[in-house]
């Protein structure tokens, strides 16, 4: 025990923090991540103030960027951050020389396989003792960048235009980038350490100040008011208001985590003395808090990410319906959304926004069979080779194709009177907050014991309720038949919150409706 005390309190990193980190008692990997991400605000406004496109060249802010990320990952990793720069490099070299029939391919098999060479060894190397940050963690957000360009720029030359959605042609690539904006795009300070991942027309947009224009541009095109006049550079909308609010946002998560979190630790349960003596009840709603109180941790890094990106000037999404500035773009949770979510494709659509995003547009979208299982499989995979993330992600199949039958065959019925549609949410709501519960669990546990452990104590009753629901309502429902690729839209409907942090045409990944 006293072990890994210790090694709460060791890093790859730098330790000129380990006396803040001793002092107050967390682990030195979280003060150093906390630390970077708090340097990474203040540069963020002074790069939108004083290194902006209009007193600054392109090629400075790209430096600028890059400068910072590296020494960020730097502070944070250690000598691992050399696996980091490695993977773009090797990336960059497949961007430039490989055939574009064949450059998303190449890209998706070089990304994944180094990061799931990483993941391996560093279950090996820490034998489940994950540390609060580690160099996997930028990996991921590198690899979703990596594939998401090779993508694109595969769509924009190796593709006819009347073979890609709307989405896709929208986002496609005509050249391939060149070596320092590739550089600035993977490792600059706004989003190497959590991302979030976002398209590369509109970082390089951002950094050369057309990033605004061009969204207000879009969107009046798409409004159907015609072009916007002026210059090709962006109008100066303070991102200030929005800043303010994530922080404050912040802030409330972090109070929450030290005085609440703590309280309720996952691992117990599955202690033997919990789990033998307590009633079932009391272990179900002992798991749907502990699991309740899990999630400010993610709601404070993601918003404080995307609070950063914002405090520079990017992340701009458009007017919204009150004539207000929209700094939601990149976006990556909508807790409202979250915590009523009332299906598993509502919570999905909330949750880890860009990531999804990027399961649908590398993956879903493009797969020839089977779409719904090779996207869990792909998100399996790229999370890591821990076991639990595998029972989480075959446990939401079942779970996925339960859902859809049940909005399918049951819901409208429940449609006739305000009254009952309320009766029916709050019944969908309960059911869809304990089978996430039930889902992620074993994404927080890890090793397979403890997963299993859990299992048992809940006698598989999800597992079992879900197929019998999907079974006995299948043949009550022919599926439509999946529209093609040239179709203007997504292959699901939109989330029922698309105000906020999601693009009209950037619903998530799995739809389980």
């Amino acid at each position: 025990m006293g072990d890994r005390v210790d090694a709460a309190f060791k890093t790859t990193g730098s330790k000129l923090l380990l006396p803040v980190s001793e002092f107050f008692g967390f682990p030195l990997d979280q003060v150093n991540f906390l630390a970077c991400q708090v340097f990474a605000l203040a540069a963020a406004f002074w790069f939108r103030l004083y290194l902006g496109p209009r007193h600054a060249s392109p090629l400075l802010r790209h430096a600028v960027a890059i400068l910072f990320g590296v020494a960020f990952v730097i502070f944070c990793f250690g000598w691992y951050s050399v696996h980091i720069v490695i993977l773009v490099m090797l990336s960059y070299t497949v961007i430039i020389t490989s055939d574009i029939s064949n450059v998303h391919r190449y890209s998706l098999v070089l990304s994944m396989g180094y990061l799931t060479v990483c993941q391996i060894s560093r279950v090996f190397i820490y034998n489940y003792g994950i540390l609060s940050t580690d160099f996997s963690g930028p990996l991921m957000i590198v690899t979703q960048k990596i594939t998401t360009l090779a993508f694109q720029l595969h769509d924009g030359i190796g593709k006819k235009p009347e073979e890609l959605t709307l989405d896709q042609k929208r986002l496609a690539l005509i050249q391939r980038p060149a070596l320092v904006e590739y550089l600035s795009y993977n490792l600059n300070f706004l989003s190497v350490l959590v991302g979030p991942c976002s398209n590369y027309q509109d970082y390089v947009d951002f950094i050369e100040g057309r990033h605004i224009h061009r969204r207000l541009r879009q969107q009046a095109e798409g409004a159907g008011n015609g072009h916007l006049n002026g210059s090709d550079q962006s109008p100066d909308l303070s991102p200030l208001g929005a800043v303010c609010s994530k922080l404050l946002l912040c802030g409330g998560c972090m109070l929450f985590f030290l005085t609440v979190t703590r309280s309720l630790p996952i691992m117990h349960n599955v202690d033997p003395h919990f789990i033998s003596h307590a009633p079932f009840l009391t272990r179900l709603v002992y798991a749907f808090f502990s699991i309740q109180a899990a999630r400010p941790k993610f709601y404070f890094a993601w918003t404080l990410a995307d609070a950063i990106n914002n405090a520079a000037g990017y992340g701009f999404k458009g007017m919204d319906a009150n004539g207000k500035p929209s700094w939601d773009l990149i976006c990556n949770l909508n807790i409202w959304g979250i915590e009523t979510a009332t299906s598993f494709k509502t919570f999905i659509d909330n949750w880890n926004i860009q990531t999804g995003v990027w399961l649908k547009s590398v993956c879903y979208d493009r797969a020839p069979h089977h779409p719904m299982a090779m996207t869990f499989v792909l998100s399996a995979l790229w999370h890591g080779v821990y076991p639990g993330y595998y029972f989480t992600f075959i446990t939401a199949i079942p779970i996925t194709a339960a859902a859809r039958a049940v909005r399918r065959c049951v819901r409208h019925h429940f449609l006739c009177s305000r009254g009952v549609k309320l009766l029916y949410d709050i019944m969908t709501w309960a059911a869809t907050q304990l089978a996430i519960c039930y889902t992620v669990m074993p994404f927080l546990l890890l090793a397979v014991e403890p997963t299993v452990v859990y299992y048992r104590s809940m006698f598989f009753h999800v597992h079992l309720i879900s197929m019998l629901v999907a079974i006995a309502l299948h043949s009550k429902h022919t599926p439509a038949p999946r529209p093609p690729p040239s179709s203007s839209s997504a292959p699901f409907p939109l989330s029922p919150y698309p105000s906020h942090c999601q693009d009209p045409h950037s619903n998530n990944n799995l739809k389980a409706e």
